[in-house]
């Protein structure tokens, strides 16, 4: 049988150039698994409604799982002229089992099958990613639980703000992860709908049963609107957006751990087997892992504005530019994994400076704003006003080379009378820190309190 068996109309041998721009084997050879299970739902779909005989299915079923183990066991190369994963499939497949394999594409077309492969492997990848992603997050509750009393500087600017702890630091990356898992779950749940059996995008006139093939591969029910669902990528566009705002998120996280890791910081230090040396300076110890991963962002970001871009003049219904899908995700997809088991990893395994962290506490004034707190319950004062008298203390303790926590009541009543003994008290940074307890605050039980909340939250049942 030739190559090019889904060439009726055209005669001509291809141009080589078309071939090489045309063919996609070499990348969409990773949905073997999908096409094979996908084909065999259809066969079988197709004997239950008598549209082919229990004989030529069972001949397809058997055909298809020799193709797979074939593929898997590397006796059938998926590196030869084939156009297509779905080519290469089917060729092999009726070069094993004869006419009966010429009939196992009755009812479908390349449209609706690359379309359920497609969708087959991004909500595998949804549900693997959300499955990481929490992985993750009970490492960072793992770690958070040690140090919901190890002060930490809060900052805005990047400047010291208010005493907070790292418990509640990383509690604040574990709530960005938990949407990044609630985004992949909503995603997964939204797209669970079968593109199998739409053909090329009018539906087929031989009597199928959408439901049979949805049910058989684990769909929720089939697409609704065949026309829609050929040319529909949406799917696609949703997991490489969640990636997308996920790696954006591991970003923050990993310019943090980068500047916690300098000899500036000294907050964290990195396991050796998660950091690099120098080609030539012997005492460098470099976070690459991080970097790397600040760096991988922006191809992820790359991948969805380049679908985007695909697909936002195409009409209906399938267009070959829509070829372009699936390279970007497959790519946004390893990126992904790998990064979300190695920033585990690494957080597992650094170690943290808990006196380093606290000796920063002890610059740039964070309990300032205690003490304006203060002057407005205690002394009545305008929250305005009380403003620019601790902006008065501030210069005070610049002029005496001390932090505001640092400063005594004799001082302090220097600059206003009215802040005595129990204004100095609260100046202290681990008592501000416990002070802010609303709901969500910094405060040690709060900190706790998130915690818990957020591990009943990841015991709660997941994806199928």
């Amino acid at each position: 049988m030739s190559k090019k068996i889904a060439s009726a109309r055209i005669s001509a041998e291809s141009s080589a150039l078309l071939k090489e721009l045309n063919d996609s084997l070499p990348f969409d050879k990773a949905l073997y698994r999908e096409d094979i299970e996908g084909s065999r739902a259809h066969a079988w779909m197709l004997m239950k409604q008598g549209i082919i005989s229990p004989e030529d299915y069972e001949a397809i079923d058997r055909g298809l799982e020799r193709v797979l183990e074939e593929i898997e066991n590397g006796t059938f190369g998926l590196d030869g002229g084939d156009e297509d994963i779905h080519m290469a499939v089917e060729r092999r497949l009726t070069e094993l089992v004869g006419d009966a394999g010429k009939r196992l594409h009755t009812a479908r077309s390349r449209n609706d099958q690359v379309a359920v492969d497609f969708r087959l492997y991004v909500l595998r990848h949804d549900r693997q990613i959300a499955g990481l992603l929490r992985e993750l997050i009970a490492s960072l509750l793992h770690r958070a639980e040690e140090h919901v009393e190890t002060l930490l500087p809060g900052m805005t600017h990047l400047q010291h703000a208010q005493p907070t702890n790292l418990g509640y630091h990383l509690m604040a990356y574990a709530s960005m992860f938990r949407r990044d898992v609630e985004r992949f779950e909503n995603s997964y749940e939204r797209n669970n709908l079968s593109p199998l059996g739409c053909a090329a995008l009018a539906g087929t006139p031989h009597p199928i049963d959408r439901r049979l093939t949805a049910e058989r591969l684990g769909f929720r029910e089939p697409t609704l609107n065949c026309l829609d669902t050929v040319s529909d990528r949406d799917f696609a566009l949703e997991i490489l957006f969640n990636i997308a705002t996920m790696m954006m998120h591991i970003s923050r996280l990993s310019e943090e751990l980068i500047l916690w890791s300098t000899s500036e910081f000294g907050f964290v230090r990195l396991s050796d087997k998660h950091a690099t040396g120098s080609s030539i300076m012997p005492q460098k110890k470099n976070p690459d892992i991080p970097e790397l991963l600040r760096g991988k962002t922006g191809r992820a970001y790359g991948n969805l504005v380049s679908l985007l871009t695909v697909m936002k003049g195409l009409p209906l219904a399938y267009n070959k530019d829509t070829q372009e899908d699936k390279e970007g995700v497959f790519d946004s997809v390893r990126t992904a994994e790998l990064s979300l088991k190695v920033l585990r990893e690494m957080i597992d395994e650094m170690t943290i400076n808990r006196e380093a962290m606290e000796a920063a506490c002890a610059k740039g004034h964070l309990s300032a704003t205690d003490l304006a707190d203060w002057l407005v319950r205690e002394a009545g004062l305008p929250f305005r006003d009380a403003y620019h008298i601790v902006g008065s203390v501030v210069n005070r303790a610049e002029e005496l080379g001390k932090d505001i926590s640092e400063m005594r009541a004799e001082e302090l009543a220097q600059v206003d009378p009215r802040i005595g003994e129990a204004a100095c008290e609260l100046l202290d940074n681990r008592r501000s820190m416990n002070a802010r307890a609303s709901e969500g605050g910094t405060a040690t039980e709060r900190t706790r309190e998130q915690i818990r909340r957020m591990r009943e939250w990841l015991s709660q049942e997941t994806l199928a």
